[in-house]
């Protein structure tokens, strides 16, 4: 990739919400050594790929990436589930978190260069709610819709993974407002942009309809073992 054009050496400025939101300024990273980083590289996952991607650096701690934050609590959030599903509905915080559990660690990896390692997070299956609506077979893509209009976008394919989720805590807690709270997705093997903070709905469609950042001219794919950040 040209030097010009690495995430983690520029600053990106985008209008959301009538805010500027600011992403990927150099010098805010909490990195670890890089010898520390050399071994995290080195390491491989279950399916042969490295752990740490391409120009990705390990850091300590999440990064707030900023946004515009959803104003729902856990009282009052719902969940709207839609599209070419057989049974549209709307969850509320309790009912989602009547739906089966899971506790995941997982590595999250963010387009303009930082990669947080052995993240813990609570929530529930995206498959379980793709089963509780009785997706249709004609549904190809998941199209995340978040506070203030924001979306993002995913292949079915992705979405069946046992790894992406609908998450509500974040390290045994809460989830941070700051991060998505109450409630948010998580798609771990594709750059954090495509995991939407501060989600309230969730619609299931033949067509694929490229997100905010995609719309903004990065990848639709966002694979980072490629590094596909641009289109």
């Amino acid at each position: 990739m040209n030097e010009s054009k690495k995430l983690s050496r520029r600053a990106f400025l985008a209008k959301a919400g009538g805010s500027v939101v600011s992403i990927g300024l150099p010098g805010i990273f909490v990195k670890l050594m890089d010898l520390e980083n050399l071994a995290l590289a080195a390491e491989m996952r279950p399916d042969g790929r490295p752990r740490l991607p391409p120009s990705q650096q390990a850091v300590k701690k999440i990064i707030d990436m900023g946004g515009v934050q959803g104003t729902a609590d856990s009282k009052n959030w719902r969940l709207q589930i839609h599209g070419e599903v057989g049974r549209p509905t709307t969850l509320n915080f309790q009912e989602l978190l009547n739906l089966s559990q899971v506790d995941l660690t997982c590595d999250v990896h963010c387009v303009t260069g930082w990669t947080l390692l052995d993240s813990h997070w609570g929530g529930v299956r995206l498959t379980t709610i793709m089963d509780l609506v009785k997706v249709k077979e004609n549904a190809s893509f998941v199209i995340f819709e978040a506070a203030s209009g924001y979306t993002s976008n995913i292949p079915i394919s992705e979405a069946r993974k046992e790894n992406v989720i609908v998450a509500h805590s974040f390290f045994g807690r809460e989830l941070p407002r700051a991060h998505g709270a109450p409630v948010r997705t998580l798609v771990p093997d594709r750059y954090f942009y495509k995991s939407a903070k501060w989600l309230e709905g969730i619609n299931f469609t033949a067509q694929d309809d490229p997100g905010y950042w995609e719309r903004q001219g990065y990848s639709n794919s966002a694979d980072p073992w490629r590094e596909e950040r641009f289109k």
